[in-house]
């Protein structure tokens, strides 16, 4: 089927306005005619990202060029900070006049691509900006870099949180015996396709497809009109899961010894582990108030996803509010996936450790307070418990943060990208992954070339790299992973199970 986009689904993933989006949907629909949706839209990402990758390229290089305006075009209305240059960026990263600044606070900075050290780079450069810090798993985002950790003083940067708002990893530990996963395969793949829905524009066809939940209710969505219309599609919503790196997987996972924060006895166990965010709830946010800051601020073009509300202005107040509802929902999403799967395992979990990321905190740091934003980078203070997932096929981590302030008591949420996902769709074969994936005896649910392990850094070397950060309690070993794919439905009906549970 030959592909086909619409102008609304480009500027939903933040092309502006304009000559752009007729070039965009030309180009990709005529050299990737033969690529689902989703994969179109990842590209077409990657290219909003950063442009100036792509202008070389032949297939792709039209539509960076209309993504880059000309000089003379920019408003530098608010003038950046002036930052000597280094020998290298990281030399001009450890020159930063932020106080206490970044100091050079990059974790794993031989495996950081140029640009994640751009992007942060330009970040510290805000004269809004307090602190930063770049985790080991960082690479290339929009605004701040993915792994990259960055405090405000007063003022909150929507594409400093993301687009995703609040997307979190969630696991529930079951006293189970571990070689039920293979035993009784069948039951467990069954459980994590009725649990959830894939897919970007996923949504349940009536509420009772997620079941209900008390955030629902919150009054924020009757106090602001951009909440009020995302009210019902939230609904639908709830409990779905999302496309790209988003997972739910039954695992093994091994606790070395018991310790007093993770409160659980040494020994194995099977995992559920969930990686999702706010859906479509929390993407309208992002974009409708990143809008507004752009409006206000009128930054230069490198800089112009950095730009920010005041925490005093109404516009602030509104977007405060509901990145929290949003985080909320997110946690929501997960809770009910778990909830209906502990129910069909017959048993509740022994505990459970949940953390999430693309959000923005008020914390104290060098004794006041600042706005802490975490763009794909795990909150780590003192004894705070996360998970940090590797791949499909790689191990992820139990850990507690050790409250490192040099990097703002923040630690990676991941393995992090070594290819993006062009690339990777580009190099990595069908073949390749099915190898990969018999010899971790994995089972893939869905899932595609550009989710494949190869296009993920070493999570082994991640950890080592933030040794400082966090403590390793246990371990969470992959076995089956369910995964957006180019199956999987954007509407589904509730299966008669889901009906039941909603009523």
């Amino acid at each position: 089927m030959k592909l086909k986009l619409r102008g609304k689904q480009i500027r939903a993933i933040g092309y502006p306005a304009g000559p752009v989006i007729s070039v965009a949907m030309h180009e990709i629909c005529t050299n990737f005619k033969h690529n689902s949706e989703e994969e179109a839209l990842h590209i077409l990402k990657d290219i909003l990202a950063a442009p100036e990758k792509y202008l070389a390229d032949e297939k792709l290089g039209k539509i960076a060029e209309k993504l880059i305006p000309q000089k003379e075009n920019i408003n530098e209305e608010i003038q950046l900070r002036i930052i000597p240059e280094g020998t290298s960026l990281i030399g001009a990263l450890k020159a930063l006049p932020l106080g206490e600044g970044l100091g050079g606070a990059v974790f794993g900075a031989e495996y950081i691509e140029e640009g994640a050290l751009h992007q942060m780079y330009h970040a510290a450069k805000l004269p809004v900006a307090v602190a930063g810090a770049l985790m080991p798993d960082a690479h290339h985002g929009y605004g701040l870099p993915i792994g990259g950790v960055l405090a405000t003083e007063n003022a909150v940067i929507p594409y400093g949180v993301g687009v995703d708002i609040g997307c979190r990893i969630c696991l529930s530990i079951f006293d189970l015996d571990v070689k039920d996963l293979m035993q009784r395969e069948a039951f467990f793949t069954r459980e994590l396709n009725e649990a959830t829905l894939f897919g970007s524009g996923a949504q349940f066809q009536s509420r009772q497809g997620g079941t209900d939940d008390a955030v629902m209710e919150d009054k924020a969505f009757d106090e602001l009109p951009l909440l009020r219309q995302l009210h019902g599609r939230a609904w639908k919503q709830l409990g779905s899961s999302g496309s790209g790196n988003h997972f739910v997987e039954f695992g093994i996972v091994e606790v070395d010894e018991k310790d007093a924060t993770l409160n659980v006895p040494a020994g194995k166990y099977i995992g559920l582990l969930s990686h999702s965010g706010s859906r479509g709830l929390g993407a309208n946010i992002a974009n409708h108030y990143t809008r507004i800051a752009m409006d206000k601020r009128r930054l230069p073009q490198e800089a112009k996803h950095l730009s920010w509300l005041m925490m005093d202005e109404a516009e602030g107040i509104e977007y405060w509010l509901a990145m929290n509802l949003a985080g909320d929902y997110a946690s929501a999403c997960h809770h009910v996936i778990h909830a209906k799967i502990a129910k069909q395992l017959g048993r509740k979990p022994v505990t459970m450790v949940e953390n999430h990321h693309n959000f923005a905190w008020k914390e104290m740091y060098n004794g006041r307070e600042v706005i802490v934003h975490r763009k794909g980078a795990t909150p780590a203070g003192k004894d705070v418990l996360g998970i940090i997932p590797g791949s499909m096929t790689a191990p992820g981590f139990i850990v507690k943060g050790k409250g490192e302030e040099a990097s703002i008591n923040s630690a990676a949420h991941g393995a992090g990208r070594r290819m993006s996902r062009t690339q990777a769709m580009a190099n990595i074969t069908h073949n390749a992954l099915k190898e990969e994936l018999a010899r971790h005896n994995v089972k893939l649910l869905g899932g595609g070339l550009d989710e494949a392990p190869f296009a993920y850094k070493d999570i082994e070397v991640v950890m080592q790299s933030q040794k400082q950060l966090v403590e390793v309690l246990g371990k969470f070993t992959p076995k089956i992973v369910k995964m957006c794919g180019a199956e999987t439905n954007r509407v589904r009906k509730p299966s008669k199970r889901e009906v039941v549970e909603g009523e």
